[in-house]
């Protein structure tokens, strides 16, 4: 059975997004789900997030995207935890767009040279980086489901509809299967009014898609990078941590309907 690819995306950076791309990655990975991180972000701070750096490793998603490698599964590297592994970025990630703009099907290298490993793995996340540019698009290519991390503020707001637009041309012209698996607001403050304001906003028009298990703005979910851990295992107890084990099996259940 080939993986189920969720690729995690928002063009605004600062959302929550990399840390919803962990944590969601090791929360299957906890279920037994056997997982796969890709980074797809130059930053790299889905990989240094998991305690791997590109130092460590010298080949990873620039490398599997653009064919630089002969075994693909030399891209993939283990972490401290059980079921979860991860390709790591490196920053000759950010050449990628310029080197594949003038390919043939440059929208698709991602499926192409990657999917193969589905076959391995229960679930393949996707780290986007924030932007709707070409590697975006590989993973929307790629993916089988969309997730959108939406923080509770007013400018949040303002790019959703064209994310929501964009989603909508890929599977129209690249990629019939992608569905949009939904939303999920992230560095919530229940005290604050305009993030209810936001939170009732998106409900009223959005009313399903916007899952129930919200993200709150959590100390312990922002440490835990520095450590090279996920806030699951850094501290599974805080807050954050219980929002995206809820969030995880929220997840699992919406996607075997």
């Amino acid at each position: 059975m080939r993986a189920q690819v969720i690729a995690i995306t928002n063009q605004k950076g600062g959302v929550g997004k990399t840390t919803t791309a962990i944590n969601l990655a090791t929360g299957l990975a906890a279920m037994q789900r056997k997982t796969l991180l890709i980074d797809l972000d130059a930053q790299g701070n889905a990989s240094t997030g998991l305690g791997l750096y590109d130092t460590q490793h010298k080949c990873g998603t620039y490398e599997a995207i653009t064919g630089a490698v002969e075994d693909i599964y030399n891209c993939i590297h283990k972490t401290s935890v059980p079921c979860l592994e991860v390709m790591t970025a490196s920053r000759n990630l950010s050449a990628t767009e310029i080197e594949l703009a003038a390919e043939n099907e440059r929208e698709s290298f991602l499926k192409a040279n990657v999917g193969t490993v589905q076959k391995n793995f229960d679930y393949i996340v996707i780290d986007c980086p924030p932007a709707l540019g070409l590697l975006t698009l590989n993973a929307f290519t790629f993916a089988t489901h969309i997730l959108i991390p939406l923080q509770c503020e007013y400018y949040a707001l303002e790019g959703l509809s064209h994310l929501l637009n964009t989603v909508k041309q890929v599977k129209k012209t690249y990629n019939p299967s992608l569905n949009l698996l939904g939303i999920v607001l992230t560095m919530y403050d229940k005290r604050s009014t305009l993030c209810l304001q936001v939170e009732e906003d998106v409900r009223k028009n959005l009313k399903k898609l916007v899952f129930e298990s919200v993200i709150p703005r959590n100390v312990k979910i922002s440490e835990a990078p520095s450590h090279g851990q996920a806030a699951l295992i850094y501290d599974i107890t805080c807050s954050g941590s219980q929002a995206y084990i809820k969030l995880t099996a929220e997840i699992l259940k919406k996607m075997r309907k």
